[in-house]
């Protein structure tokens, strides 16, 4: 088994990247989602929520109302590092799960938003930067996104430098390209990847 792990800045393509390896074959874990659903109604990650933050956090249909705890623990470290330690270890906990479930020779992408932030490259046996320009991150992100340029700019620089993700990258996928050149691209990584898991 192959332990990727896949990152790049907000409106790089990080997730088209993993779709396009998920097509070749790749087993996906994604924190992200994992994270929404150790939260979702029912959970023990919902009820751990509200126990720390109070029914406020809840919407009217009882799912976890995001951009409300957002909110509190975005203008708060101590908060944040609260909610950080409900989620962070039952995503932890799923995404192993998963792991232990692929097949043996598998090449199991983690996308990881912020792998670099967190210093996660260690834990995995190589890393995949998604990499574009700056300019071409704005424009994604207003363009497709709906964002002010202004919110564009503010998560941006809210997270890793560019030459900090290309420090802790094996892998660079350079996403300032049309989507076939991205496929060729993503095609040529696979085979790399297909060949370093039966060599690992």
């Amino acid at each position: 088994m192959l332990k990727v792990g896949l990152t790049g800045g907000i409106g790089a393509g990080k997730s088209e990247v993993s779709r396009l390896l998920v097509e070749h074959g790749a087993v996906l874990i994604d924190a992200d989602r994992i994270a929404r659903e150790v939260v979702a109604p029912g959970t023990p990650g919902l009820a751990a929520v509200v126990k720390a933050f109070g029914e406020d956090v809840l919407a009217g249909d009882g799912s976890l109302d995001r951009p409300k705890l957002g909110s509190i623990v975005f203008a708060d470290p101590e908060k944040l590092a609260v909610l950080n330690g409900i989620v962070h270890p039952l995503v932890g906990e799923r995404s192993r799960a998963l792991e232990e479930a692929a097949a043996e020779d598998a090449v199991v992408v983690h996308d990881v938003p912020l792998l670099t932030e967190n210093g996660l490259a260690p834990l995995y046996d190589l890393v995949v930067v998604v990499d574009a320009d700056p300019a071409t991150q704005l424009d994604r992100l207003v363009r497709l996104r709906g964002m002010t340029e202004q919110d564009a700019r503010a998560r941006m620089a809210a997270q890793a430098t560019r030459e900090q993700r290309r420090e802790i990258a094996d892998v660079v996928v350079g996403n300032d390209v049309p989507l076939t050149e991205l496929r060729r691209r993503v095609e040529e990584v696979w085979d790399e990847l297909v060949r370093r898991a039966h060599t690992e």
